[in-house]
């Protein structure tokens, strides 16, 4: 997906958003803030977009977004249930309705036997403590991994949140 169709999936959801009278907020750790630029590309999302978290390190992930520490040490930072704790966590301290949690292994280092280069965790949380958390295993270069991620991410939110 190249930028201008990236474009447009974040127009689709800032639509969606708008209807609902809705925000969303993005706890981001491999993308490093790529879901927020591709929020506020748009031109008004400033009524649906109003911050964002780049929790690169674990202890940004613990201040910014309360992710626990015990959860850190027992399951790492690419883990389900640390992107939980970073979706829920983000939402609470945004006030948004929605947030979106990523953290991966974009390479070209880093990556273990159980967890290789291109393993990626997202949760997104919604309405009514609703929480999707999903792995994914991306190929190619930390570009290739990073843009695959903010994809993924837009998408789901879109598909599983936003359309139904």
């Amino acid at each position: 997906m190249n930028d201008e169709q990236l474009q447009q999936l974040s127009r689709r959801i800032g639509e969606q958003l708008k209807k609902r009278q809705a925000t969303v907020t993005a706890a981001e750790s491999c993308t490093g803030g790529w879901i927020a630029k591709v929020f506020t590309d748009i031109s008004g999302s400033s009524a649906w977009f109003e911050r964002g978290f780049v929790t690169y390190s674990n202890e940004a992930k613990q201040q910014m977004v309360g992710v626990q520490d015990t959860t850190l040490q027992q399951y790492g930072a690419v883990s389900e249930q640390t992107v939980r704790e970073m979706a829920t966590g983000a939402a609470k301290a945004a006030a948004a309705e929605y947030a979106i949690a990523v953290s991966g292994i974009a390479g070209p280092d880093g990556g273990t036997p159980d967890k290789p280069v291109g393993t990626v965790w997202f949760a997104i949380a919604g309405p009514e403590g609703r929480v999707l958390a999903q792995r994914q295993i991306f190929a190619g270069d930390r570009d290739a991994v990073r843009r695959q991620s903010v994809v993924w991410a837009l998408q789901t939110l879109l598909d599983e949140f936003l359309i139904n």
